[in-house]
C-alpha cells in the first residue's frame, strides 16, 4: 500500500483503515474508453456516506477508501462514442457510476435500483477495479452517469444536488408533491431536510418543519422560508397538526416515532422515508384509518437527476453550503457527525491541490 500511495496520475485524500482519518494519496485512474468522460473535479460535497465507508461502519470498506459522490467539474476529454458532451462542459457525477444497462430498471432509467449498480466509491466496477470518489483531482466515468450542469448554475453548489438534492426530489416528484397550494411537512433539518424545504417552496407548497431543536426555528423560517415550525417532542404542538398535511418527507436518521407524523397527514396523505433509522415502529391504525401511505426512496435515475438539475437552475434552488479545503476534511467529518454544519460541506478541490 505504501508503494501505491507514492505514484499515480490522480491526487486524492484517502482513508487507509477504520480510524477513518484521511490523508494525501495517489493512484491511477483508468484511461478514457470509447464511452467514457474524463472530468477535472472542481468541487465535491461531503455526505454522511463518506463517514460510513471511511470508518467501515458497514463492515465492507475496501481500503484505501477515497470518498466523495457529490462531484462537480469540467470535462477534459470524451471518448469516441460519446455524443452530447464536449471538453469544457460543466458536469456532475453522483452516487453511482455504472449499472448493467440492460435490466428493466436500467431500461426505465431507474439505474439506482439496478442489482449491478456500481457506487461512485467503494464499489467494484465492471473492470474489477475498486471505485474511488470525488476527494480527488479527476475522475473517468461512463457518459451515461454524467450530468450537465446548466450554464450559470454555481458550480460549488451543484455537487450536493447529486445526493442530498436528488434524494428528496425523486420521491417528491414520484408522489406528485409538486402541486402548488398543497401542504408539506419536513422532518429533520439537515442536509436532506433543508433541500426538501427548498424544493417545497419552489413547488409552491405550504411547508412545515418538524424538529426537536428550538434553536433551528429562526433558520427554518427566516432563512429557508418555511411557513411553520413545530417542536416534534411537544405533544400539544403535534396534536394541533393532526390531519393538516398532504405530504411529509422524513429525513431523520435517528430512531423516532412514526405515528405522530402519520396522524399529521390528511386522508390519503403520503409520508416518504429517505433516511435509515434502525427500525420503524407504528400502529397499523395510523395508516389504515386515514388510508395513508408510508413509502421509501433512494436517490434517483439518470433522467430524474438531469431534470432536477435543470429545475434547480430554472427556479434558482441552491443548497446552503460551507466551502472548505481538503486539508480540513477530518475536522469537517467530525463536525458532520456532531451536526455542526449548515447544511452541506463542499470541498474546493481545484484550489486544494495546487
Amino acid at each position: 500500500m505504501e508503494g501505491e500511495a507514492e505514484k499515480g496520475n490522480c491526487d486524492a485524500w484517502a482513508a487507509r483503515d477504520p480510524s477513518g482519518i484521511l490523508s494525501p494519496f495517489k493512484f491511477d485512474r483508468r484511461a478514457v474508453g470509447t464511452d467514457d468522460i474524463s472530468l477535472k473535479i472542481k468541487y465535491c460535497g461531503v455526505c454522511y456516506a463518506d463517514i460510513i465507508w471511511a470508518r467501515n461502519l458497514h463492515h465492507d470498506s475496501m481500503y484505501p477508501v477515497v470518498p466523495g459522490h457529490e462531484i462537480a467539474g469540467v470535462i477534459m476529454e470524451v471518448g469516441s462514442n460519446v455524443t452530447g458532451f464536449k471538453a469544457g462542459d460543466n458536469v456532475g457525477v453522483g452516487t453511482y457510476v455504472n449499472s448493467c444497462k440492460t435490466c428493466d430498471h436500467c431500461n426505465d432509467f431507474l439505474e439506482v435500483h439496478c442489482k449491478k449498480n456500481v457506487f461512485t466509491f467503494n464499489g467494484i466496477d465492471y473492470d474489477g477495479a475498486v471505485t474511488k470518489g470525488g476527494y480527488s483531482t479527476h475522475i473517468v466515468v461512463h457518459n451515461r452517469y454524467v450530468y450537465k450542469i446548466p450554464d450559470g448554475y454555481p458550480m460549488e453548489m451543484a455537487g450536493p444536488l447529486l445526493c442530498a438534492g436528488i434524494t428528496v426530489y425523486t420521491p417528491m416528484m414520484r408522489h406528485n408533491m409538486n402541486q402548488a397550494g398543497k401542504s408539506l411537512g419536513v422532518v429533520g433539518l439537515g442536509g436532506l431536510g433543508h433541500m426538501a424545504v427548498k424544493f417545497g417552496k419552489a413547488f409552491g407548497l405550504n411547508v412545515t418543519v418538524f424538529s426537536t431543536s428550538e434553536s433551528k426555528r429562526d433558520e427554518a423560517v427566516s432563512v429557508l422560508g418555511a411557513d411553520k415550525f413545530v417542536i416534534s417532542s411537544d405533544k400539544e404542538q403535534m396534536k394541533e397538526m393532526v390531519e393538516k398535511l398532504d405530504f411529509i418527507v422524513d429525513c431523520a436518521a435517528g430512531n423516532h416515532e412514526f405515528d405522530p407524523y402519520l396522524n399529521a397527514l390528511k386522508i390519503h396523505g403520503i409520508m416518504v422515508l429517505v433516511a435509515f433509522p434502525s427500525e420503524i415502529k407504528l400502529s397499523p391504525a395510523s395508516l389504515n384509518l386515514g388510508a395513508r401511505t408510508l413509502s421509501g426512496s433512494l436517490t434517483g435515475g439518470t433522467k430524474m437527476i438531469q431534470s432536477m438539475l435543470d429545475f434547480c437552475a430554472e427556479h434558482k434552488v441552491y443548497p446552503k453550503i460551507e466551502l472548505i479545503k481538503i486539508d480540513y476534511i477530518n475536522e469537517a467529518l467530525e463536525r458532520l457527525i456532531n451536526r455542526d454544519v449548515k447544511y452541506r460541506f463542499v470541498i474546493d478541490i481545484e484550489n486544494s491541490f495546487k
